[in-house]
């Protein structure tokens, strides 16, 4: 039986045992304050590693036979190598595969490394969970920051929530500095920043009020535009790779509107044989992110990689 450890790194550090893609006992989280959200931001590289090679040895419990650790974080990722970090910046040109493979290693578990970035690991976990890890599996994961995550993993560095979905020179709201991207659009933090008197649960509330007035008018319009950005990097991902299911998950899609959405779609893709796409609503969970860090280092281990 193929033993893993799943790890996900987002506002706190969270492990698990998978063995033959199925978790066993229960998720290990740090730091388990609720509350303490900017506890991995305040770490240190080596801080961080050591927490993480600490939840891992929790994980492990009473088996000596791990095969592979996969650790799932938010950045790009190249070889190992985490070449852009902005959730956790003390991470940008972190060989974070080398540097837990020795931690580890000095605690006993000798065991291939694999990192990925979290989107990629959310799409891992959904193809493991559906049984369809000989499929496609692509999901937009819509929260502070703008998320596109693939299954199978191909080489390359990317990141899908930076997509370019306008040429207006006012859409300046992107974390990254870049003009355009969907991310600047919907990400949370983006729209914290363009709507500085509003909170985006009060933009999305004001938007269907009825009869209207020019607040009103200006939070519908924000509305259409936060769905044609969804629907424009959806577009791009199909005239790019083909039709197929897309998974939206995240604690925004609270705010889709699935049949605007559809329609927006239906305006940017006229190619029949590209029309053949679904869109589906998932619940986004840490277990999922879990099961899909450990099924990619499993894959990676197994291809040589």
């Amino acid at each position: 039986m193929a033993k893993t450890i799943g790890v996900v790194l987002s506002e706190r550090v969270i492990a698990g045992l998978v063995i033959d893609h199925r978790m066993e006992g229960d998720l290990l989280s740090y730091p388990d304050n609720a509350d303490d959200e900017s506890a991995l931001v305040e770490l240190h590289t080596e801080g961080l590693v050591k927490v993480i090679c600490e939840q891992v040895l929790l994980a492990r419990g009473e088996h000596r036979d791990i095969s592979a650790v996969g650790v799932a974080l938010p950045g790009l990722i190249r070889n190992g190598v985490v070449e852009e970090a902005p959730n956790l910046p003390q991470l940008k040109g972190a060989r974070i595969a080398v540097l837990l493979t020795s931690e580890l290693r000095r605690e006993g578990i000798d065991a291939s490394v694999n990192i990925v970035n979290d989107a990629d690991g959310m799409a891992a976990g959904l193809a493991a969970t559906h049984g369809k890890l000989d499929h496609m599996i692509r999901v937009w994961t819509l929260g502070i920051g703008i998320g596109f995550g693939r299954y199978p993993f191909a080489e390359g560095v990317w990141e899908g929530g930076h997509t370019c979905v306008t040429l207006d020179d006012k859409e300046t709201y992107c974390g990254c500095g870049g003009r355009g991207h969907i991310e600047g659009i919907m990400g949370h933090r983006a729209m914290r920043l363009r709507f500085l008197d509003m909170e985006p649960e009060e933009v999305f509330a004001e938007a269907r009020k009825r009869p209207a007035g020019p607040e009103t008018d200006r939070c519908l319009k924000f509305v259409h535009l936060w769905h044609k950005a969804l629907a424009a990097g959806i577009a791009n991902s199909i005239h790019m790779t083909g039709a197929g299911k897309f998974y939206l998950t995240g604690f925004n899609v609270r705010f889709l509107d699935m049949p605007m959405l559809k329609d927006y779609l239906h305006q940017m893709i006229k190619m029949s044989p590209l029309q053949a796409y679904t869109l589906e609503i998932i619940d986004d969970n840490s277990l999922t992110r879990v099961l899909g860090a450990a099924v990619s280092a499993e894959q990676a281990l197994t291809q040589g990689k």
